[in-house]
């Protein structure tokens, strides 16, 4: 188990091992806080790689590869990005669920939980 150095083969590398063998492909991420590092492992029992780094730098790229992975884990194609918000996939009504009508507000319960914590009693 070596240490891929650059973070572009490891990206390259990790999507083409999952998408080799999606069904034994295992992926791990450890995270030490006290020593700020991350080291990111993608296995299927025949290969195995990692990347290990300490730069906070890589925390967007680690992001985006996770996005990519739980998109091909789902098997779902990312969505459309419009002027950086991001659209739904599709407004087919034949989709929605038709015992709710699309112009029923939901209803949101309490946020705090509803209950409310009992003063302690002063001692004389």
């Amino acid at each position: 188990m070596v240490y891929i150095l650059s973070w572009q083969e490891f990206q390259e590398a990790a999507e083409a091992l999952y998408e080799k063998s999606p069904n034994t492909a295992r992926y791990c991420v450890k995270w030490r806080s006290s020593e700020g590092k991350l080291v990111l492992k993608i296995t299927d029992n025949t290969t195995c790689l990692k990347f290990k780094t300490y730069s906070s730098l890589f925390l967007n790229r680690f992001e985006a590869l996770n996005l990519s992975l739980i998109q091909k884990m789902q098997n779902r194609r990312p969505a459309p990005v419009v002027a950086g918000i991001l659209q739904a996939e599709t407004t087919d009504t034949s989709q929605r669920d038709t015992a709710t009508p699309a112009s029923t507000p939901s209803v949101a319960g309490p946020a705090g939980g509803g209950v409310k914590k009992k003063k302690p009693k002063k001692k004389k």
